[in-house]
């Protein structure tokens, strides 16, 4: 089981701060930064949508502390109470703030609990690095209460949500969730703007969902790192020129007779200037590509 680890802010630490990006839609703004003590692991974007009777959760920051401010958050705002909480997937800047919601059932892609079951070692040793072994001093278990295979429709009162599961693109436990009264798509993290995306699934499959993901009727999408919300569906474009050129330079290196460093060294170098962490992601997306092109 995985467990959630909780971070070194302050107990008075005020309620996050949030965006109404259309009527109802809320969403905290993460910094695009690695996960560090100065942050204090808000690195991801989160939110959460009010209905007439009740509210859904999607996504809960990367400690804790974050989640408890997040719902601090919502009672600022509404007197209705969180029934849900979607996560996005499995990565723990966005799941972490779960402790929080101990209470509200948990709903996630059929594959998120085994990929957080899988990871649960590596996530608690990182976020002791990251932000110090006093932000791992409390614990709580993370669940999937509500696993959705395909599509899952969540009504909040006069407000349906929808939540769609996708085959491995970003992981293999993405799941969207859309908002059909105002046309908001909560995209996670198979939408990134400005972060370098990172692939920690599969970077063709990432490209056909691409295409199913530009279909979404939505007319605005809350990324999962970058701005509070983007017009829909031009958000993709860079993203989808991003992963082909990873792909397509991949592929050049192979036919080239080329090895891991030859691709790390040259592929998408061209697309340096155009995203933040670069370094930081390019040569683990181009490795991870690499060795899924290589038997292609």
């Amino acid at each position: 089981m995985l467990w959630l680890l909780a971070a070194a802010l302050p107990a008075s630490a005020e309620p996050l701060p949030m965006t109404e990006v259309a009527p109802g839609v809320f969403v905290h703004q993460g910094v695009i930064a690695e996960p560090a003590p100065d942050n204090h692991g808000d690195t991801a974007n989160m939110g959460f949508i009010v209905g007439d009777s009740v509210v859904a959760v999607i996504d809960t920051g990367g400690t804790p502390d974050l989640g408890r401010r997040l719902r601090d958050a919502i009672t600022a705002r509404t007197d209705r109470k969180p029934v849900i909480v979607i996560n996005t997937h499995m990565h723990p800047d966005h799941i972490f703030g779960n402790a929080a919601f101990a209470d509200v059932p948990v709903a996630g892609h059929a594959n998120l609990r085994d990929a957080l079951a899988a990871r649960q070692e590596v996530y608690r040793q990182r976020l002791t690095e990251e932000l110090g072994a006093e932000a791992a001093a409390g614990i709580a278990p993370v669940r999937v209460d509500r696993p959705v295979g395909e599509e899952l429709r969540v009504d909040l009162g006069n407000r349906i949500l929808v939540l769609t599961a996708y085959p491995t693109a970003h992981t293999n436990n993405d799941l969207t969730v859309f908002d059909r009264k105002t046309g908001t798509l909560f995209a996670g993290d198979l939408l990134f703007v400005d972060h370098l995306p990172a692939v920690d699934g599969n970077a063709l499959g990432w490209l056909r969902v691409i295409d199913r993901l530009e279909r979404v009727p939505a007319v605005r999408a809350v990324p999962g790192h970058g701005p509070a919300s983007v017009a829909w569906p031009g958000a993709l474009d860079a993203e989808r020129r991003y992963l082909t050129t990873l792909v397509e330079g991949v592929r050049r290196v192979l036919k080239a007779g080329g090895g891991i460093q030859d691709a790390v060294a040259q592929v998408a170098e061209d697309e340096r200037g155009r995203w933040l962490l670069f370094d930081a992601y390019n040569p683990r997306n181009v490795t991870a590509t690499f060795a899924e092109l290589e038997w292609e």
